[in-house]
């Protein structure tokens, strides 16, 4: 009997005329975000050289990618296996801007890393005044993207 009493004064005691307090809702898992590019500050990149042969400029137009992609390259090993390596041949009007830009190579995945080379290259432009060097003015490069869609031009793979 004495446990009966007991459960029914624990019952009533739970009754009371204020509301228990209301759980917060969980937080949203957070979604992982799209690599975004960060567009470098105005006047970030140093004015490009005039390169004086087509190798040169290739060189040059390879550390300009790094350089105005900073948060979207990396440096060292290339790992093994690459998550797509999608190849751009870029070419120029004689102030070193970007005329056409053609994909030589699509990836079978990862395709957005197409799109991803192409506004890393629109990003690194100009490339120098190449009026100088035998037409045509184009260099072709291949991008080297590791799973976490950060790229490794191949000209500085060496």
């Amino acid at each position: 009997m004495a446990r009966l009493g007991a459960a029914l004064a624990l019952t009533l005691g739970a009754c009371s005329t204020t509301a228990p307090p209301t759980p917060k809702p969980a937080p949203a898992p957070a979604r992982p975000a799209a690599p975004v590019a960060p567009a470098p500050s105005a006047g970030a990149l140093p004015a490009p050289e005039a390169p004086r042969t087509l190798a040169g400029l290739r060189l040059q137009a390879a550390r300009r990618l790094v350089a105005a992609n900073p948060g979207m390259t990396y440096s060292g090993e290339v790992p093994e296996p690459l998550l797509a390596i999608p190849v751009l041949e870029v070419e120029l009007n004689a102030d070193g801007s970007v005329r056409r830009i053609e994909v030589l190579r699509e990836p079978r995945q990862a395709k957005d890393t197409i799109q991803l080379s192409i506004d890393a290259v629109r990003r690194a432009a100009p490339f120098g005044d190449v009026s100088k060097l035998p037409r045509p003015w184009k260099f072709t490069e291949t991008f080297l993207f590791r799973d976490d869609r950060k790229f490794k031009p191949r000209t500085l793979d060496s």
